[in-house]
């Protein structure tokens, strides 16, 4: 099995080309999307983090106000480490039962979709690791554009984050996301042709296919073996 680790930075694109995946059949597992499963009121982490940040980031339902504790931890590195510490077990619980699932229905080929990829360490079980780069005054104006704050807003989110520059220095693929829609379509195609390519022996040992083919000629190993006693 081929395990994919797709990350970038905010307002990079890395969640286009992570549709873009899904759009051409190529499973994606969404850390995002753990992480707001794992934050569920009553959840393990849910009760982690309330202990943590008191009940002033909940909202009347008893659910995570996830903007209001976005702006406490993007406003201070500790709190932000802590908050990550904190969800980190659970979230990396998830991502690998959502991989497990996938495996038991026979994909070969999966997309870890990890923000934090470098920070949790998580790089060490994909390959190849994909990041979608763009250029700081790019990744600055679209970040505005989308969110409407200002540069400052803007800025103090980007500097959050590991820098794009050192992310690409990590990377086995580079995605340069800072032109139009079509340079990313057509960059995105060539890329998924490199992701797509036949699986090393090791990739297919790794799949269910694999270890059914293991299973199989191990059994018969067993056979022959015992046939010729």
């Amino acid at each position: 099995m081929r395990v994919v680790g797709l990350t970038g930075g905010i307002a990079s694109g890395k969640s286009t080309v992570s549709n873009l995946f899904k759009s051409h059949g190529v499973p994606v597992v969404d850390a995002d999307v753990v992480a707001r499963n794992v934050l569920k009121k009553g959840t393990g982490g849910w009760r982690k983090v309330v202990a943590a940040f008191g009940d002033e980031i909940l909202l009347a339902s008893g659910e995570v106000d996830r903007p209001k504790l976005g702006q406490i931890v993007f406003n201070d590195p500790d709190k932000r480490q802590l908050l990550n510490r904190l969800l980190a077990p659970y979230i990396s619980t998830g991502i690998s039962m959502e991989v497990f699932k996938l495996w038991m229905r026979g994909c070969k080929i999966i997309v870890l979709d990890v923000p934090l990829l470098f920070e949790v360490k998580m790089d060490k079980w994909t390959k190849p690791i994909i990041v979608v780069w763009v250029d700081p005054e790019t990744q600055l104006r679209r970040l505005m554009t989308r969110d409407g704050t200002t540069v400052e807003e803007a800025k103090s989110r980007i500097n959050s984050q590991m820098s794009l520059n050192l992310k690409r220095t990590k990377a086995d693929i580079v995605i340069d996301n800072s032109g139009s829609p079509e340079d990313l379509n057509r960059l995105f195609k060539e890329v998924l042709v490199r992701v797509r390519k036949p699986l090393t022996w090791t990739e297919f040992g790794l799949s269910r296919d694999g270890a059914l083919v293991a299973f199989v000629s191990i059994l018969f190993g067993v056979i022959v073996c015992w046939k010729s006693l």
